[in-house]
């Protein structure tokens, strides 16, 4: 294991550059991203339409293509991190949040209304000014 880890250091040098960057990078993301959720967006059984809903289809393909990709990396990144160094389960869950798969949006609104989750998000958006999550 050791002769391992001495002949692949770059490897592990950049695994471990590209696990702070995601690790920096959500910390920074995700609660710019919970403020601008609407406070009734899990209030509904059916998703909202999505803000590039009105765009021409071809950009409309293109971005839904972009997004899926970028979750599809996170996820399988955050798999990795799973065996080595960086937030592996907290990659994962912003790489589902990306993707688009059937009960997609059943699942966040399960996620969130899990007390821990929601009292998290509601202190985050309540010391930022916007109003709590409305659930039901």
């Amino acid at each position: 294991m050791l002769e391992w880890i001495q002949t692949n250091d770059t490897l592990l040098w950049w695994l471990a550059a590209s696990s702070l960057f995601i690790f920096i990078s959500g910390l920074l993301i995700v609660p710019a991203l919970i403020i601008r959720i609407p406070a009734d967006y899990f209030s509904h059984t059916t998703r909202h339409r999505l803000p590039w809903s009105e765009y021409h289809p071809v950009i409309r393909t293109v971005l839904l293509l972009l997004k899926n990709i970028l979750g599809l990396i996170l996820l399988l990144t955050g798999i990795v991190m799973l065996v080595f160094p960086g937030p592996g389960i907290f990659t994962i869950i912003i790489g589902l949040t990306l993707l688009n798969f059937p009960g997609k949006y059943r699942f966040e609104r399960w996620l969130v209304s899990r007390p821990p989750v929601l009292r998290s998000i509601n202190w985050l958006r309540l010391r930022s000014g916007h109003p709590s999550l409305v659930m039901e």
